[in-house]
């Protein structure tokens, strides 16, 4: 008798679930079919599912090789990405002057615009090369920054114990800290997955290859069917979807087993030895020229022609020292003025809407199970295939350039902060909930506080790709600000502005991390946390 009324119990609690979700997705498609058939929204450019499908059962022959090339540069890059990403973290744990020291060049392997390196790694290497150095570079600072922030946060005590019983840093590393830290990894490894699809595309589609889904985009671009850019854009999705669902589906396991029974709220860790003004002033400066260093090593290394390669004495001779420096420095100027402020606005925006999304769907797994498919699709369909959609819609002015940023600022921000809300113990929200809390009063008072960490590493996170999404919105779209400004440069064959831009955009992302750094130090020490940086 107690299986019996256990059996139906289980299935009210289930069954609804499922049986909202694909309502949900039904109502969804009809209506999408209903507006792409009348053609209701952005005069054709959003057709209709069944025209989409039709479309891609009639280039069904020409999407295997383009599929499996995207795929190995995707795969490759990720693998190498995320390996180099995970022994950095471990390394500027076990070593925070380590961290200090490259976090320069953390931000600018990050904050290095895709569409400004491809043509010259096109230029300089053979074969998926280019592809496989995009995918990894965008794979390589969420995994990074997740394994910094997971390693960080584990339970004190736990170290404590280990170094009692004779263990070092290693040892707690390895018995401790490691198996904290894997759902902060995973996580890692779910935004990682989409940037390395997005990475081989973007390299694809600045020039290189025979196959790939950016290669078949741009060649489809001329012919003007939404159907098959929507096709092109949905085959991205679904690629990278399926990797997202695969880590979520592992991080769901594993955070059970690796969730700390307390939350970690010791004190911030010791200063080093020996600090002071000036130690403190030294390591800013080898941070700050570090990344120039590295820089002018490796253009050295690869025997780049002087032409195409500019290095930073190159860039800085470029902007002051020639007779077009002040022509440069106007457009330079010009184009500052337009990006910098819709990149604050949409940074902010951006943010927002990740940490209220994160704080519904703690609070209504159902609703997150609804929105993370369209959530997913915003960030892993190519903005090329979706900018004659967003043209018609929203024209080409601040409403698209706002929706370009937002769409690739939230989705990391979300997942990283649903994550520190994730790993917040079940036992510290039924506290609150015995004492009659509601689930929103519960969220108030332990689980907002508890994942303020995972909070400013969202904010870091999202820093430098709100800079992305609007340089990105501008090349495509908008003709305006530092992306159109790139986009004339390389129709000129202006490298040296092409140099300058990157730069220039490396140090407005690296500003905005500092900003939130500090935010950060000043905030979460008074909170008794540690910060990960």
């Amino acid at each position: 008798m107690r299986s019996m009324t256990r059996w139906p119990a289980r299935f009210m609690v289930r069954e609804p679930h499922r049986l909202a979700w694909v309502r949900n997705l039904v109502v969804l498609l009809a209506a999408w079919e209903l507006a792409g058939r009348y053609e209701l929204v952005a005069s054709g450019a959003l057709p209709a599912p069944s025209a989409i499908l039709a479309q891609l059962w009639a280039d069904r022959g020409d999407y295997p090789p383009h599929v499996l090339a995207t795929l190995k540069a995707s795969f490759l890059g990720f693998v190498i990405g995320n390996a180099v990403a995970i022994v950095a973290g471990a390394l500027f744990v076990l070593s925070p002057m380590l961290l200090r020291l490259f976090r320069g060049v953390n931000i600018a392997i990050f904050a290095l615009p895709p569409i400004a390196i491809s043509p010259v790694l096109v230029l300089t290497f053979s074969g998926m090369t280019p592809r496989v150095i995009l995918a990894a570079l965008g794979c390589y600072f969420a995994t990074m920054t997740a394994t910094v922030l997971g390693l960080s946060q584990a339970d004190q005590r736990s170290i404590d114990l280990v170094r009692a019983y004779g263990g070092g840093r290693w040892d707690a590393l390895r018995l401790v800290q490691w198996r904290s830290a894997l759902p902060a990894v995973l996580g890692g490894f779910r935004v990682a997955a989409p940037a390395a699809v997005l990475g081989a595309i973007l390299a694809e589609f600045g020039g290189g290859g025979r196959f790939g889904l950016g290669t078949y985009l741009l060649g489809s671009l001329g012919r003007g069917d939404p159907a098959r850019l929507w096709g092109i854009g949905l085959m991205a999705t679904l690629i990278a979807g399926l990797a997202y669902a695969a880590f979520a589906a592992i991080g769901a396991r594993v955070t059970g087993t690796a969730r700390a029974v307390t939350i970690p709220a010791s004190a911030p860790a010791a200063a080093e030895p020996g600090g002071g003004l000036l130690r403190r002033l030294a390591m800013m400066l080898a941070a700050a020229l570090l990344p120039l260093a590295l820089w002018w090593l490796l253009l050295a290394w690869l025997a780049v022609p002087e032409m195409i390669a500019k290095t930073p004495l190159g860039v800085a001779q470029y902007l002051f020292a020639l007779p077009a420096s002040a022509e440069a420095q106007a457009r330079l100027l010009a184009a500052l003025a337009e990006t910098v402020p819709i990149t604050l606005v949409g940074l902010a925006a951006g943010l927002a809407f990740a940490f209220l999304l994160a704080l519904i769907c703690d609070a209504m797994p159902a609703l997150a199970r609804s929105l993370m498919p369209v959530a997913l699709v915003t960030q892993t369909m190519p903005l090329v295939a979706l900018t004659p959609l967003l043209v018609l819609m929203l024209g080409r002015g601040t409403a698209l350039t706002l929706w370009v940023t937002i769409s690739v600022t939230f989705f990391p921000a979300f997942v990283t902060i649903a994550q520190g809300m994730t790993m917040v113990p079940r036992a510290a929200l039924d506290l609150p909930r015995a004492y009659g809390a509601s689930r929103w009063q519960a969220l108030y008072l332990v689980s907002i506080p508890a994942s303020l960490p995972y909070l400013f590493a969202a904010a870091r996170l999202a820093a430098p790709r709100a800079l992305l999404g609007v340089m990105i919105a501008e090349w495509l779209a908008t003709g305006k600000g530092l992306g159109n400004l790139l986009n004339q440069s390389r129709g000129y064959l202006d490298y040296g502005m092409i140099w300058t831009v990157a730069a220039v955009s490396v140090l407005i992302a690296v500003a905005f991390h500092q900003c939130v750094v500090m935010i950060e130090r000043w905030v979460l020490p008074r909170l008794g946390m540690r910060t990960t940086e």
